[in-house]
C-alpha cells in the first residue's frame, strides 16, 4: 500500500532523511523509534506530502505520492501532528466535523462518522465543551478523533493511511492503552499506520514492524523482536538497556541501565 524507495530529503541545507527505504500493507501497523532529531516527524511529513523529496520514490496504492490531488490526497492520507494549536473557541464536536471538510458525503453521513469516531476515543462527554478549555490530555484525543474522521470511511475502496506522531504523549495508561487499541482496530479495517512513538515497549507491543531512525537513516527495521535488542538501543541512543520479554505479550520491554 506504501512503498518509499530510497527516498532523501533536505531542508535549508540541511538532510533530514537519507536513503530511506520501507514498505508497508494495508492493516500493518508501523512504529517509527529513534533520539530526538532522527527524522521520525521529518518522516511523517514527507509522507503526507509537506516535505518534497530530493530523491527517491513514494507511492500509495501503486501511484507516486505527487500524482494524487489535494482533495484525493485529504480523503485517504492524515496526519495528526505533535502539536495541534486552535485557540478558536470551536465545541469539541466542530473540531472533529473538521475532519470531514474533504469529503461530500452529505450532513447525514459525516454526522454518523462524527458519532463514530467520538466513542472509538472517548469523548462523547466532551462533545460540547470548548476545546480551549481542555486539558492537554482531552485535546489530544479530540485531535486523533479529528484525523480519524477524516479518512474514516471513503467513499470507495481506496487506501488509506494515518500518521500519528506521538499520539499518547499527553495520555495517562489507561487511556494510552485506548488509544493504541482503536489504532490497531482502525488498522484491522484495511488502514496502514504509521506512529511515531518514544516509549518503545508500547511501540514493541502494538507494532506489526518498526523502523529505527538515527540521523536521518534507518538503523534497523523489522518486527519488534528483531529491532529491540541492547545493540540496537546502544546504535540508537549511546545508552545501555536491559531488553527482557514481557510475560503476557512476550513482545521485547526496554528498561534503562
Amino acid at each position: 500500500m506504501l512503498e518509499v524507495a530510497d527516498v532523501d530529503v533536505a531542508r535549508g541545507g540541511r538532510t533530514l532523511l537519507r536513503g530511506l527505504s520501507f514498505h508497508l500493507a494495508a492493516g500493518e501497523r508501523l512504529a517509527v523509534i529513534g533520539p530526538n532529531g532522527a527524522g521520525k516527524s521529518s518522516l511523517l511529513h514527507t509522507l503526507i506530502g509537506d516535505h518534497a523529496p530530493a530523491r527517491g520514490d513514494i507511492r500509495v496504492g501503486g501511484r507516486p505520492l505527487t500524482a494524487l490531488g489535494d482533495r484525493e490526497r485529504a480523503c485517504r492520507l492524515a496526519l495528526l501532528p505533535q502539536a495541534s494549536t486552535l485557540d478558536f473557541p470551536f465545541t469539541v464536536d466542530e473540531v472533529v466535523a473538521l475532519g470531514r471538510t474533504p469529503h461530500a458525503s452529505g450532513a447525514v453521513a459525516d454526522r454518523a462518522v462524527i458519532e463514530a469516531v467520538c466513542a472509538a476515543t472517548d469523548i462523547d462527554h466532551l462533545r460540547r465543551r470548548l476545546y480551549p478549555r481542555l486539558s492537554g490530555g482531552e485535546k489530544q484525543r479530540v485531535q486523533l478523533a479529528r484525523v480519524l474522521a477524516q479518512i474514516w470511511r471513503p467513499e470507495d475502496a481506496g487506501e488509506r493511511l494515518l500518521l500519528l506522531d506521538e499520539p499518547v504523549a499527553a495520555l495517562d495508561i489507561g487511556h494510552q492503552a485506548l488509544v493504541m487499541d482503536r489504532i490497531a482496530a482502525f488498522a484491522a479495517g484495511g488502514a496502514a499506520v504509521v506512529v511515531v512513538l518514544h516509549d518503545i515497549s508500547l511501540a514493541a507491543r502494538h507494532a506489526d514492524r518498526m523502523l529505527a531512525l538515527r540521523d536521518g537513516a534507518a538503523v534497523a527495521q523489522g518486527v519488534p523482536a528483531d529491532v529491540v535488542t541492547v545493540d540496537t538501543m546502544r546504535r540508537l541512543f549511546d545508552a545501555d538497556a536491559c531488553v527482557m520479554t514481557h510475560p503476557r505479550t512476550h513482545t521485547p520491554v526496554v528498561l534503562h541501565g
